[in-house]
């Protein structure tokens, strides 16, 4: 295999410093045109370095870009995570870009603020928005281009997300014409802004068909199967139509609940699901649920990521649609 060049290799050959190299490369400091064109006509005809590289260090680019994934997903949100990343890395692809993860743990940002104080990517994708957005304040501030998937209570944030609150509106409004009443919501951490996204979707079926809301059996911040099972017997105890869960790992405890205590679906009670996840394609009956195309999302996001760096006019925020699964479990 042929020896990879280096800046020290180049340098010998041409009869010039590593710094002259260094420098007509990244197209810093002031070079004569003759030495200049010796040292490119050089790095052409060996092709030193992939010409990503080389290209960006001539443009001050990196051809990286940082994706921030949170180090508290859980097993439902995993294939969610990896159909995002799947769509945003074939998009870096095409642009001869690669991604770094930086992981996110709770308030814990170290790693992503390494990568940026340390001028590693050219901008960055974060995962999830929240209510309190300490990675996109932290982003702002440094004045990197960066989209969130998922919308953002911040105006001045490029975002990508599906139609979360159209979408759930439009389930609930398909429930109650069916002639269910008391639907129950069990939702999880609402410092999300997809939680609260999907909580006014719900909200908004019941306004426009003007029923009363049963705020009674709305419950969130919901984060155990412990926790689950408690509201369950309490749904059951108050007759409710049908239970509502904002994602499927919810939605399996809740099904695995009603299993033990031998409670038909959807003879006896309805289930729906917010999100349609791998989780649940098993399931009998099946759920009816949310269908979103993650794999989309990333692509559109990486799209929309790499125009703002290439300073291209882009929309401020960008909704994807979403379809209505109507399945046995609300039959």
């Amino acid at each position: 295999m042929e020896k990879k060049l280096t800046l020290d290799d180049i340098a010998k050959k041409l009869g010039v410093s590593k710094t002259t190299v260094s420098r007509v490369i990244s197209g810093k400091g002031r070079i004569g045109k003759e030495t200049k064109e010796k040292v490119m006509e050089f790095i052409e005809k060996h092709n030193y370095t992939p010409n990503a590289i080389a290209r960006g260090l001539a443009q001050s680019k990196t051809y990286n870009i940082a994706v921030a994934l949170h180090g508290d997903y859980t097993l439902a949100d995993l294939p969610f995570f990896q159909k995002c990343i799947f769509g945003i890395s074939e998009i870096a692809a095409t642009a001869n870009y690669h991604t770094i993860n930086a992981i996110i743990k709770g308030d814990d940002i170290s790693q992503l603020e390494s990568i940026i104080d340390n001028r590693k990517v050219d901008g960055a994708i974060l995962t999830r928005t929240l209510m309190s957005d300490k990675p996109a304040e932290f982003l702002k501030k440094k004045g990197i281009p960066f989209v969130t998937i998922g919308s953002s209570l911040d105006d001045e944030i490029v975002q990508v997300d599906n139609d979360h609150r159209n979408a759930c509106k439009e389930l609930v409004s398909i429930l109650l014409m069916k002639g269910m009443k008391r639907i129950a919501l069990i939702g999880g951490d609402e410092g999300h802004v997809v939680t609260q996204n999907r909580y006014k979707g719900f909200l908004d079926a019941f306004e426009a068909a003007e029923i009363p809301v049963g705020k009674d059996i709305i419950y969130l911040n919901v984060d155990s199967a412990v926790l689950s099972d408690k509201i369950v017997d309490n749904l059951l105890r108050m007759s409710v139509d049908c239970i509502i869960c904002m994602d499927d790992l919810i939605c399996l405890y809740v099904l695995n609940k009603l299993k033990r205590e031998h409670v038909k679906v959807p003879s006896q009670i309805k289930v729906a699901s917010f999100y349609d996840s791998t989780l649940l394609e098993n399931n009998i009956p099946s759920i009816t649920s949310l269908n979103f195309d993650i794999n989309e999302l990333g692509m559109v996001t990486c799209c929309t990521l790499l125009d703002l760096i290439e300073g291209k006019e882009i929309k401020q925020k960008t909704m994807l649609g979403y379809k209505v699964v109507l399945k046995e479990s609300t039959k």
